[in-house]
């Protein structure tokens, strides 16, 4: 009776201890990465998507990136540029000048 009341603490400290070392770990908020995966996978099941056509769905998604403000900016005044038909110093100067303005 003793050897099992022993084994019954001893089970129970573990089973405790396991307990108080995983609510930290539960408690960690998510990566970027698995905030993507989530909004990813939500699309996928809105869509009702399944086998080949929902893997494709993923991949894309996963790996599509979004542009940054100062990516943008640099598309957009790398488009100015071609639009007026700048080369050289010109276009050196004037793509300066344009990204170094702030935004409106």
């Amino acid at each position: 009776m003793k050897k099992l009341l022993s084994a019954m603490a001893a089970v129970g400290f573990i089973l405790s201890t396991g307990a108080m070392i995983a609510t930290p770990a539960a408690a960690k908020e998510a990566t970027p990465q698995q905030e993507k995966m989530k909004a990813c996978n939500t699309d996928a099941g809105s869509k009702n998507l399944k086998g080949d056509e929902r893997k494709a769905f993923m991949k894309s998604c996963l790996s599509a990136k979004k542009s940054t403000p100062q990516q943008e900016k640099m598309k957009s005044c790398n488009a100015d540029a071609g639009a007026k038909s700048l080369k050289g110093d010109e276009r050196k100067a004037f793509m300066k000048e344009c990204l170094s303005n702030k935004p409106a």
